[in-house]
């Protein structure tokens, strides 16, 4: 069986990039590509999928339809998630995360997800008014080529 640390092994040759694939009101698939790592999810300290992301879609399917989809590749080799999501943000606020943690959250997926920043407090400025939220996907599926 492959772990979700193992799935996202395979996205650091590709920046981790993942397609996520969400499902619309009318059962249709959307799908979108984000940087995405692991990290423990803050209320339950399990190890978690996590990505953020002011994507009005996104964010709209995974409100009502919490289930996604989340496929790592590299070159041939590929490895999907499939699990539930947890939302946290400025419009998805989380009683197991004060709206002031949000910030230092976000920068914890960020870098877990491959990225830097030289300007910790502009990163935070740029989050804050985009209206970013994190997701956080605990697995119930994991599988690789």
């Amino acid at each position: 069986m492959t772990t979700l640390q193992q799935a996202v092994a395979v996205g650091k040759a590709e920046s981790q990039l993942a397609v996520i694939a969400t499902l619309r009101a009318d059962g249709t698939i959307q799908s979108s590509l984000v940087n995405a790592g692991a990290i423990a999810h803050p209320r339950t300290g399990e190890p978690v999928l996590a990505f953020v992301t002011y994507g009005r879609v996104k964010l709209a399917n995974l409100r009502p339809r919490p289930q996604l989809t989340a496929t790592f590749r590299s070159g041939w080799q590929w490895a999907t998630i499939e699990g539930h999501a947890d939302i946290a943000g400025p419009d998805d606020p989380q009683p197991w995360l004060a709206a002031a943690e949000l910030p230092a959250l976000l920068r914890k997926i960020f870098t877990a997800a491959g990225g830097s920043h030289d300007d910790w407090d502009e990163y935070d400025r740029v989050m804050t008014e985009q209206r970013r939220a994190a997701v956080l996907v605990t697995p119930s599926r994991v599988y690789t080529n």
